[in-house]
């Protein structure tokens, strides 16, 4: 039985991969360069030959298992937070790593030692603005309805808080260090979302709400793909399935057309943000949700998709709900 560098499990030596560019070896799962952080992996081998590590993160893409802590001084470790991996070359987190005195420098964040408020102030703000310019529409304002485009950008804005908010509370309940923070490549995104948002309301297109992520639930301790980790991730899109399930069920409730169009169209911006979420690719929920349980994964894809389809379906034929508003 042969060890993974990255993962830390023990393979038979028919399923373990050797990396021509960092040496070392690794599963399946973590046998391609990007799944393994093989530049940070040669970086720190070879500064361990010059010096003594220090305490470090550094953010990379996470697309495989998170790494687990051991015992061997020479290795490389890391754990993910659901979003991006946390590299460092130490055994353990150490306690409140993200106090400005815990002497961890986090790369890849805005403001890494403010208060969490402050974050969670300027991502919610920076998504209900694009959701605003997203949703408004002069056809709107001329029957009245300007109120709508407000309630819209509100419901744009918690079903993204409302889904990080889940992740959150989840690794809570485990007693693992997480926050919401900033994240400098999500800003960059964000800011170019909004420019082009603003753009096609300005040339006089229909503009809608683009992709958008200003920050993300930190979770440091992750070490594995195992039910703690899989319904830390779960979480997120499951929040959006019970969110979105009860506006579409409150919008059959509504005896007033088109206030309960605009709550089934808010019931399908949940549906739609945690089906996106589900794709098993990159650093999205799916993939860990994905190896961790499939049937899960099936059931919880399954549910967002068709209630996705059914409450698009209501929203496109808006007769619908006038009808039953007239009944």
């Amino acid at each position: 039985m042969v060890k993974c560098y990255h993962c830390g499990d023990e393979f038979p030596e028919n399923e373990i991969f050797r990396c021509s560019d960092c040496g070392q070896n690794y599963c399946n799962y973590h046998k391609n360069p990007i799944e393994h952080n093989c530049n940070i992996i040669k970086e720190s081998l070879t500064s361990q030959q010059i010096q003594t590590p220090t305490q470090t993160y550094a953010e990379v893409p996470s697309t495989g298992y998170q790494p687990q802590y051991t015992s061997y001084e020479s290795e490389v470790r890391g754990t993910t937070d659901g979003s991006y991996t946390w590299y460092h070359q130490e055994r353990s987190i150490p306690e409140n790593a993200f106090d400005a005195d815990s002497g961890i420098e986090f790369k890849g964040i805005l403001f890494p030692h403010k208060s969490e408020f402050l974050h969670l102030l300027i991502g919610a703000s920076l998504i209900f603005l694009i959701g605003f310019l997203g949703f408004y529409n002069p056809s709107l304002i001329e029957r009245g309805y300007f109120w709508a485009i407000f309630m819209l950008a509100g419901f744009y804005m918690t079903a993204f808080l409302f889904h990080e908010f889940g992740h959150r509370q989840v690794a809570k309940h485990f007693g693992l260090q997480t926050k919401f923070r900033l994240l400098t490549f999500g800003m960059v995104l964000t800011m170019i979302s909004l420019m082009l948002t603003l753009s096609m309301l300005l040339s006089g297109s229909s503009p809608i709400p683009t992709f958008a992520l200003p920050g993300a639930v930190v979770v440091l301790g992750l070490d594995k793909i195992d039910r703690k980790t899989g319904l830390c991730k779960a979480a997120g899109p499951i929040v959006n399935l019970i969110y979105g399930s009860l506006l579409l069920i409150i919008s059959f409730y509504i005896h007033d057309y088109p206030l309960n169009l605009f709550v089934g169209y808010a019931g399908f911006l949940n549906f739609f943000l945690g089906l996106f979420n589900m794709l098993p690719i990159g650093i999205l929920d799916g993939q860990n949700i994905w190896k961790w349980n499939k049937g899960i994964y099936i059931l919880l894809f399954g549910s967002l998709i068709i209630l996705t389809i059914i409450t698009f379906v209501l929203i496109s034929d808006q007769s619908l709900y006038f009808r039953y508003y007239k009944g």
